[in-house]
Parts: structure tokens; C-alpha cells; sequence
């Protein structure tokens, strides 16, 4: 079954040390060396955003990020469960979807810190435990020995953060920072302790401000566009014409850099101003509109954003410098990812939220010396619901009953199990603000997509083939042609909500808005 409960069972990793024969029965085996764990979590970064990914318009170099790749093994298929940032991070820590961590948005929902996480198990066997950088979930860390975290969406410029509960303020660039800080506790850790260090970057998310130094990364350079950025959204329903997240007209003045952003010291914004003036007086000048419009400001927008994964990958090229130096490589699971994927473009848009591939899909890239073949890629349905029962397995640590997911260890080791997943269950709550995306939920196979968009004003079902329609440009739905597949996924929609105790109704502010309890309807048989 596609949800199959983990395997009962303690995995050890690393060397045991022989018991001499000398010594008889009496003779113990030396515990097995647990792995460190290096978990590396990037904010809104597209898959297409990396160059191990091979997107067609090649739009950024990321060595560091693709050395992880290149000596671990990077996942075709690893998606996400609720494509926005907060119920994205309760779920790698508890390996459960929003229903059951509590988590469903952005707008209202705080992480009950008093629940099962995979940091806590792990410190309670001996791990040392740190997070630092973005946390987005308004209840303090529980879990770990070190915190030093962002409040709320953080800014770019000179921080203020907040270092185990004492309100501290940084100077410098956030992404710079956040790894400065995430050494420095390496550095100082109790040396003779296995150790977890969550690393999580504010970058690349909204507003996109790189660091001075890669204003000029990209030399003016003029991005393909992407065959979709002027999508009319014909072939598909209300939601996806009725939203507010397009490059055309949700970009903000300050998004698009004609503003500077209010943190900057008087150096800094000297620095700003000598990169962006001079480029914003001769597009005032130009007074485009329409689709020339849309084009500059997809120009302005891959700029900012892709400068502000230059320096995640410096980061991504420190911290494993260290593990080199440090003698600690080998024995270190690294993991490479972000809390949901991201539009580039597609579909005339920015953001996450939708159930379709470029923010169903997060980028995963992981480098285990001596467990994973490197340069292995992975096509199989993955999530980071699996994260949590992967961290624990790893230790030799037996998962919670409750968790959801499934531990990636065999995966890794190139040993899908035969009853891995060949479907997976998405839900999608908030509503309406702040980009005007409506509930939704549905299935997704490596084939097809069954969906369900519901709401005060909208209750209807689309079907997507991707072998045929690999844009998601036209539903199905209905279509006599496809009356056996509609069919088949209806009834394992139906048994994946069943087997995930998903409720029927919403819980109350579930969406962000007040409680509008309503009986979600399933699906016709």
C-alpha cells in the first residue's frame, strides 16, 4: 500500500568494532557510530534553480549545491504535502501532514512545540541538537540545545534574531549570517556527541534582495522565459484564472526593486543605489506596458531572485568545507532542500500553494558516504513526510507510531522497498489572503492528477494527464477517454484520506479566516 507504517525495527549505521575472540562470550560489540546530520533548508527554492536539475533555460550555476548531488544521490520526485512554508517545516519535524501537526497556514496557525519531533527524540538519544535561521512557526524551538532563529519571515539586511529566547540584532547579510552562526556551533559543540544541525535560510523567499556583492551577478543577462508566462489559464477552472500571484500584477514596487528595502545601513544602501538606480531611471523612462511590461518585470524578478541563491550556495560550499577539514564527511548525512517548490515564470506566476508540479516539487539532494552510491538519481514519489522517520532510522532510532511517512534508508541505499508509494495525498488550506489561492486536495501518481478546488464560491474536480500534458494546461476531467483513470483515483483518493485520517470538514480557521466549518464532498464513485 501506497502508506505503508514503517518497519519496526533499530537500524545502526557505521563501524562496529569486532569483539575479540579472546574475550569469550562475554565479549560486547562497541556501539554502532551514529552518523552526524547536516540538514540544509532553503526558503522557496525552485528545482529549476539548480543546476544539478537541468532545467532547459539553465538558469543558474550551483556547484555546492550540486556537489551534494554529484557525490550523494538527487530525487526526481520528492513532494510536498501543503506547498507553503510553516505547514511545510511542522512537517519535517513531526513526519506528519497539517491535520495532525496542527499546522495548516501562514496566517493563524502556531506550532504546538509540546508534541513528538524528530529533534527531540534525537537529542533524547544523545544528539546534540541546533537550529538555526528561519523557524516561521511563531511558537519558540522545542527539541534542541541551541536556537538561534529569525522572528517570523526575517529580513535580508542586518537581522535582528533571536539567540535562545535574548532578542539580539546582527549586521551583515542574512544568508551570511545564519551559516557564520551555524559554524560557529560546530565549532563549539561537545566534540565526543553525535550532532543534528538544522541550517534554514530565509533565501531565496519574497522579497528576492541578494547581497551587494551579487548585484551584478548575472552581467544584465536576458533569461529565456518560459513557454507559460503568458499563460491564459483556458482548459481549467475559476482558481487558477481567480488568484493573485502573477508577475503582471501582484509584484509589489518593492518586490521589483524600485523601492530599497528599509534595513540598510547608509553604506549599504550607497552600494544598492549605485546597482539599481541607474536601471530603474531607464525603465521609468521606457513607460512599458503589457506584455512588455511582464517582460522586464520577469527580468528584474530572476535577477533578485536567482542572486539570492549565490549565496546559499556559498553557504552550502562552507559548511561542507568544514565537514572536510573537520575530518567529519564521512560520517555526516548531508540533506539539501527546501520547504516547497516555486514558480519561475510558468504559468505567469511567482509563489507556491498549487497542487501542479512546480510548487508540488522540492528540491532533495543527499550525500551519505558509504550508504549512498554517488552520483544515484531517484525517480520514486518521495516527501518531506519522510524526513522525520529517515533522521530517526538513520540514528538506529524506532519512529513514533503516529508519524505518516516512511524512512528514505532504503531508498537511499538503492533499495526501494516493492510497496513504496505510487500515490501521494496533497491539501492545501489558505484562504484568501495571501495570494488568493483556493483550497484544495487531491492525488498525484507520477502520471496523473485528481484535484479538487473547493470553497465558498467554487466546488469543482480537474484530472491532468502529464505524459500528455506535461504543463498541466488542460483538465480532463470528465472526459469519456479517461473514465477508468478518473475512476481509479477517485477510489484511492478516497483511501489515502481514510488511511491519513483526514477529516471530512475543514477544522475551524483552518484556512486563515474564521471558522466556516463545511462538508468537504468526496469525490462521485
Amino acid at each position: 500500500m501506497p502508506f505503508d507504517r514503517p518497519a519496526r525495527r533499530r537500524v545502526g549505521w557505521g563501524l562496529l568494532a569486532l569483539a575479540g575472540t579472546a574475550c569469550g562470550a562475554g565479549a560486547l560489540a562497541a556501539e554502532p557510530v551514529r552518523p552526524n546530520i547536516v540538514f540544509i533548508f532553503s526558503d522557496d527554492h525552485a528545482y529549476q534553480a539548480i543546476s544539478a536539475y537541468n532545467d532547459p533555460r539553465q538558469l543558474l550555476a550551483t556547484p555546492n549545491i550540486d556537489r551534494i548531488a554529484r557525490e550523494g544521490m538527487r530525487f526526481e520526485r520528492c513532494v510536498v504535502p501543503n506547498s507553503i512554508c510553516g505547514p511545510s517545516r511542522a512537517t519535517v519535524l513531526t513526519g506528519k501532514y497539517s491535520h495532525l501537526n496542527g499546522f495548516y497556514n501562514n496566517s493563524n496557525s502556531r506550532f504546538d512545540g509540546a508534541q513528538t519531533t524528530f529533534p527531540k527524540l534525537l537529542q533524547g538519544a544523545g544528539y546534540q541538537t541546533a537550529v538555526v535561521g528561519k523557524w516561521h512557526l511563531v511558537s519558540e524551538p522545542t527539541g534542541f540545545d541551541y536556537w538561534h532563529i529569525l522572528p517570523g519571515q526575517g529580513v535580508y539586511y542586518n537581522p535582528p534574531m533571536i539567540d535562545n529566547g535574548r532578542q539580539v540584532q546582527h549586521q551583515g547579510y542574512t544568508t551570511d549570517i545564519i551559516t557564520d552562526l551555524s559554524l560557529d556551533w560546530l565549532k563549539g559543540r561537545d566534540k565526543s556527541k553525535p550532532f543534528l544541525l538544522m541550517c534554514q535560510h530565509k533565501a531565496p523567499h519574497r522579497e528576492w534582495e541578494p547581497a551587494l556583492r551579487h548585484l551584478g551577478h548575472d552581467q544584465d543577462r536576458v533569461y529565456p522565459e518560459p513557454p507559460t508566462l503568458f499563460d491564459d489559464y483556458a482548459g481549467r477552472g475559476l482558481a487558477e484564472r481567480d488568484q493573485k500571484m502573477t508577475i503582471a500584477e501582484t509584484m509589489t514596487e518593492k518586490d521589483l526593486k524600485l523601492v530599497p528595502p528599509p534595513q540598510l545601513s547608509a553604506e549599504q544602501r550607497q552600494a544598492w543605489d549605485a546597482y539599481y538606480e541607474p536601471r530603474n531611471r531607464k525603465f521609468r523612462e521606457a513607460q512599458l506596458t503589457g506584455q512588455d511590461l511582464i517582460r522586464w518585470k520577469y527580468q528584474r524578478y530572476m535577477h533578485d531572485y536567482l542572486g539570492t541563491i549565490k549565496a546559499v550556495d556559498e553557504s552550502v560550499g562552507r559548511l561542507l568545507e568544514y565537514l572536510d577539514q573537520e575530518g567529519l564527511a564521512e560520517n555526516t548525512l548531508v540533506v539539501y532542500c527546501a520547504d516547497q517548490g516555486f514558480y519561475l515564470g510558468e504559468h505567469g506566476w511567482f509563489d507556491k500553494r498549487w497542487i501542479f508540479e512546480e510548487s508540488l516539487r522540492t528540491p532533495l539532494v543527499v550525500r551519505w558516504p558509504g550508504v549512498v552510491r554517488p552520483g544515484s538519481v531517484n525517480a520514486d514519489l518521495v516527501s518531506n513526510v519522510d524526513f522525520a522517520q529517515t533522521f530517526l532510522a538513520a540514528a538506529g532510532l524506532e519512529a513514533p507510531g503516529g508519524m505518516q511517512g516512511r524512512s528514505l534508508v532504503p531508498v537511499l541505499q538503492g533499495q526501494t522497498p516493492a510497496d513504496w508509494r505510487k500515490s501521494f495525498y496533497y491539501h492545501y488550506y489558505e484562504f484568501p489572503v495571501p495570494h488568493h489561492v483556493r483550497p484544495h486536495y487531491g492525488v498525484v501518481t507520477n502520471r496523473h492528477k485528481l484535484v479538487h478546488f473547493y470553497g465558498p464560491d467554487v466546488d469543482y474536480w480537474e484530472l491532468f494527464d502529464l505524459e500528455s500534458d506535461s504543463r498541466e494546461l488542460k483538465s480532463v476531467y470528465g472526459d469519456p477517454a479517461y473514465a477508468e483513470v478518473q475512476r481509479e483515483l477517485e477510489a484511492e483518493l478516497r483511501r489515502l484520506r481514510s488511511e491519513l485520517k483526514v477529516p471530512d470538514d475543514d477544522p475551524p480557521g483552518a484556512s486563515g479566516r474564521p471558522p466556516q466549518p463545511r462538508r468537504i464532498p468526496k469525490p462521485a464513485a
